[in-house]
């Protein structure tokens, strides 16, 4: 069952479909580029985890993990996103925690950072890959 909402901060997600692959590497189909407003993000479950997916306004597609440890709720994909020091961030909705959108890297508490999964957009289609690269602190 696919579940696509139109609002800027939706879930979409079509589990059953995987899409570019190898052997060693499965990827989910989130939704079209459109979908995503740009400087916003999306919930979408996959292999099981809820992932933030944003689009920024230059076209680039970054997703990290949903889950705020800050906050102790699901709620990254409602942040707002911005530039912070150079890097690339979202900034939690609950306690403004900023999360590094390539890395997952939490820039005041390191020790909360959350994964980061690959993205890539083939055709107009958001995938995002099934395997999250460790949080910033286990690389």
């Amino acid at each position: 069952m696919t579940l696509h909402q139109r609002s800027s901060h939706s879930a979409v997600s079509d589990p059953s479909s995987t899409g570019p692959s190898t052997p060693a590497v499965a990827w989910t189909r989130v939704c079209r580029c459109e979908e995503i407003v740009p400087d916003t993000g999306v919930c979408a479950r996959v292999a099981g985890q809820q992932v933030a997916v944003f689009r920024l306004a230059d076209g680039s597609v970054h997703a990290i993990g949903n889950y705020d440890p800050n906050g102790r709720a699901a709620v990254l994909s409602r942040g707002l996103t911005g530039s912070l020091g150079g890097r690339l961030v979202v900034a939690s909705p609950l306690y403004k925690h900023h999360f590094d959108l390539r890395t997952g890297e939490c820039l005041e508490i390191p020790a909360n950072s959350v994964p980061a999964y690959p993205t890539r957009v083939e055709d107009g289609v958001v995938w995002v890959q099934t395997q999250a690269v460790p949080a910033a602190l286990d690389r």
